[in-house]
């Protein structure tokens, strides 16, 4: 009982200090400022976007990874968890390398088509999803491998093509997975700092999300830090509980 005491006070104490810490008599001034409204809106919207860029190309990869072999497939798995475990500024150098206008493909993205990623809100959605994709992966890989295939296979037999067993059987049974790396997904792209501000920079309106904000306000105004902090807290814990809230309807559902 006693180390897991320790383990709530730990984890507890540095919110709590935050929330005592907070400077209430300007908070409202804090939170409507134009700069804190920037932030918060880019924030929310990249993250949204990283989410989405997400599923569009990480849940193939999962249902990849889960259902076919191929020679390579252990070195994929493993690329898919590096992001985990690198140091996100690693990841925004990294990013930088590859996209950066003389990048390896971000020199042809920038002749042949006009593109240029580092430094503009597109930018920032870039850098949270590759930091924040390998959570929607391994989730959703995890559900797949232990899938009962008998579903699956009982819609071959009815003459279902793959395509459509995978959006009208696959992908129900394995919903409450999807939300759940949906959430881990969003809310680790919303307090992305250090892969966006090596590749996206800090231009306010621009690439600046609440996090750079928060990292500006401590340099000038540690009070104006503790506020944004807030909330930024605040955000990701009405996030997550939403859409924890949802997924357990939805797996009570399934």
């Amino acid at each position: 009982m006693v180390p897991a005491l320790l383990a709530l006070i730990f984890l507890g104490l540095p919110l709590l200090a935050l929330l005592i810490k907070a400077p209430w008599d300007r908070l409202w001034q804090v939170l409507t400022s134009p700069t804190s409204l920037d932030a918060l809106r880019l924030s929310l919207t990249t993250a949204s976007a990283a989410t989405l860029v997400a599923f569009i190309i990480g849940v193939p990869l999962a249902w990849l990874l889960a259902r076919q072999e191929f020679v390579g497939r252990k070195f994929a798995r493993a690329l898919v968890t590096v992001p985990l475990v690198l140091p996100p500024v690693v990841g925004g150098i990294a990013l930088l390398l590859a996209f950066g206008r003389r990048g390896i493909v971000g020199q042809y993205l920038d002749q042949w088509f006009g593109i240029t990623l580092p430094f503009t809100t597109p930018g920032v959605v870039v850098a949270e999803a590759f930091v924040a994709m390998p959570f929607l992966i391994i989730t959703v890989e995890g559900a797949l491998r232990s899938l009962d295939g008998r579903f699956e296979d009982a819609a071959a037999t009815l003459g279902a093509s793959r395509l459509t067993i995978f959006r009208r059987v696959t992908l129900p049974l394995i919903a409450p997975s999807l939300i759940a790396g949906a959430v881990l997904t969003f809310a680790r792209a919303l307090g992305e700092f250090g892969a966006t501000i090596t590749f996206a920079g800090n231009l306010p309106g621009v690439t600046q999300t609440l996090p750079l904000a928060v990292y500006v306000g401590l340099e000038g105004d540690p009070a104006e830090a503790v506020a944004l902090s807030l909330v930024l807290l605040a955000v990701s814990v009405t996030v997550l509980v939403v859409l924890r809230d949802k997924w357990l309807r939805t797996g009570a559902s399934a």
